[in-house]
C-alpha cells in the first residue's frame, strides 16, 4: 500500500494524463505525435532537478509504479489473445513464419551494431524484440525498470514513439516503389505489432497499389494482430532466452559480471 501514498506522484500522472490527451493524436505528414509523446516530454521537464517539483527520491519511487502499470497493460493484452485465438489457425504459415524475422531480425542486425556503438546489457533490452508495449513489459517484469535491460528497451520504445510511424512510412513507400515484393507481402511487413506503425506502413503501400487496398488492410490487420497475440510468448520463451545467451556468447561476460562492474563504476 505505500505506492499508493504518494499523493502527489499520483496527482503530477494524472495531470499529465490529461494535457496529454486534451492534446490529441496530430499529424505532421507522416509523422503521427501520439498523447504518449507528449508525457514523456512533460515528465522529462518537471523531472529536471532544477525545477524542484520532484525530488530524487520520489523519482526513483515513480519507477516502481510501472510494475502497476505492466500488470494492467498484460491484462489487457490477455483479454484480447482469447477472442482471436481463431486467427492463429487461419493466418497460414506464411503469416507465422514472419514472427520469426521480427524478432530474430532484431538480434541479427541489432545487436552487432549495439555492441559496435558500446552498449552493454542494455542491448539485450533494446535488441530482443521490436520493442513495442508487451515486449518492455517482459523486460521490465523479469529485470526491473532501473535495470540496464531496462534503460535499454525503454530507450528503443521511445525512438518508436519518436521516430517510428515516419520510418515505417518511409522505408514501406520505398519499397513499395522498387517493385522488389509483392503488395500482400508488404502489407504483411506493416503489421509489427503497433498500429501507428502499421498505420503509417500501409498507406504508401496503398497508394502504389490502389487496386489492393482492402487485401492489404486485411493482411495487415491479421499480421499486426498476431504479433501481438504471439509477441508475448514468443518474446519471453524463445527471443530473450536467445538474446541473452547470444549476448554472454559475444561478450564473454555474464549478467553477474556486467551489474557488478556498474555497481563499482558507480562508487
Amino acid at each position: 500500500m505505500q505506492l499508493l501514498g504518494n499523493l502527489k506522484i499520483h496527482f503530477l500522472a494524472l495531470v499529465l494524463t490529461v494535457v496529454a490527451e486534451f492534446i490529441g493524436i496530430k499529424k505532421l505528414g507522416p509523422v503521427v505525435l501520439l498523447p504518449l509523446l507528449y508525457t514523456l516530454i512533460l515528465g522529462l521537464l518537471i523531472s529536471i532537478p532544477k525545477f524542484k517539483i520532484l525530488t530524487i527520491k520520489q523519482m526513483e519511487k515513480s519507477a516502481d509504479y510501472i510494475g502497476i502499470a505492466v500488470m494492467i497493460l498484460m491484462v489487457k493484452v490477455g483479454l484480447g489473445i482469447g477472442p482471436n485465438l481463431g486467427i492463429l489457425t487461419s493466418a497460414g504459415w506464411a503469416l507465422l513464419l514472419q514472427e520469426l524475422g521480427h524478432f530474430f531480425g532484431t538480434i541479427v542486425f541489432g545487436l552487432p551494431v549495439a555492441l559496435l556503438v558500446g552498449m552493454r546489457r542494455e542491448a539485450v533490452g533494446a535488441c530482443y524484440s521490436v520493442d513495442r508495449e508487451p515486449n518492455v513489459a517482459i523486460i521490465i517484469d523479469k529485470f526491473g525498470f532501473s535495470s540496464p535491460e531496462g534503460r535499454g528497451v525503454m530507450g528503443m520504445y521511445i525512438c518508436g514513439v519518436l521516430i517510428g510511424a515516419m520510418w515505417s512510412s518511409v522505408l514501406a513507400g520505398m519499397l513499395a516503389q522498387s517493385g522488389w515484393f509483392h503488395p500482400l507481402a508488404l502489407a504483411m511487413g506493416a503489421g509489427v505489432g503497433s498500429a501507428s506503425m502499421m498505420a503509417a506502413a500501409t498507406a504508401p503501400i496503398i497508394a502504389v497499389y490502389p487496386d489492393y487496398e482492402q487485401q492489404i488492410m486485411a493482411l495487415a490487420g491479421a499480421a499486426n494482430l498476431l504479433t501481438t497475440v504471439l509477441g508475448v510468448y514468443f518474446g519471453l520463451f524463445v527471443s530473450l532466452p536467445v538474446m541473452e545467451k547470444t549476448y554472454n556468447f559475444f561478450t564473454g561476460r555474464t549478467r553477474e559480471q556486467d551489474l557488478a562492474e556498474e555497481a563499482a563504476n558507480h562508487e
